[in-house]
């Protein structure tokens, strides 16, 4: 069964074969988000940027960046929900293989369609498409300090209260603020703050969806008022 495109607080991570259609959709995620193309056209505005998915074209829309979508004559498109930070390498080349990637997203897509029959296909499904794109490590990956961003986001976490900076950011991963930044742009596709930003909103949204009030929820996360978080909160559902 075919889903319509929906709001990125109502779609789970992992894959899903999803119809757009002609309304318009607008709003920012804070995970990645493949598209594969394969049927019709999918109109794209990314932070303002003209794209377009068609059958065949492939997509990755990065953590944070708002992006406007359409489809006047509908279009249909595998999609894959991720926080796996090495997509932040797929979002600056095309796919290695087009031909390759679209079969493997066509087969994955009649999967989505008999989920309980194609359980280890759609397990390893995003490992495969990362695979195919051809997402390699960077030459000098293994001699790189290893930045644990799990443990990192929990550390700001704890945090939110103060007014944290990139230069925080590095010390805690032992790095310069200018490596920081630039390993925050190759293994999470965004900008430090934004980056910062994105797990404070994510953080915020756990606590709302536990139930903790608005002003409490924003005592916690450090917004300025429960209006800004509420704000906030509405600009990434959008």
């Amino acid at each position: 069964m075919r889903t319509p495109a929906t709001p990125p607080h109502d779609q789970p991570l992992g894959l899903s074969l999803r119809d757009y259609g002609a309304s318009r959709g607008s709003h920012a995620h804070d995970h990645f988000q493949v598209l594969i193309g394969l049927a019709g056209v999918l109109e794209l505005e990314v932070e303002g940027r003209g794209a377009r998915v068609g059958a065949g074209d492939a997509r990755v829309v990065a953590p944070g960046d708002r992006h406007d979508f359409e489809s006047r004559s509908g279009s249909l498109c595998l999609v894959l929900d991720t926080r796996q930070a090495t997509w932040a390498r797929c979002a600056e080349r095309p796919p290695a293989d087009a031909l390759r990637l679209q079969a493997l997203a066509q087969y994955l897509a009649t999967c989505t369609q008999h989920p309980q029959a194609s359980v280890m296909a759609l397990q390893h499904g995003p490992a495969l498409l990362l695979e195919t794109w051809g997402a390699a490590a960077p030459a000098n990956a293994r001699s790189r300090r290893v930045i644990d961003w799990t443990a990192l986001a929990a550390w700001a976490g704890s945090r939110w209260h103060e007014a944290l900076s990139v230069a925080d950011l590095a010390s805690v991963a032992c790095l310069s603020p200018g490596q920081f930044a630039e390993r925050c742009r190759d293994e999470q596709g965004v900008s430090a703050m934004q980056w910062l930003r994105t797990m404070r909103l994510a953080h915020a949204r756990e606590l709302r969806l536990a139930g903790v009030g608005v002003a409490e929820t924003a005592r916690r996360t450090g917004y300025r008022s429960p209006s800004a978080l509420t704000a906030a909160l509405r600009r990434l559902g959008r």
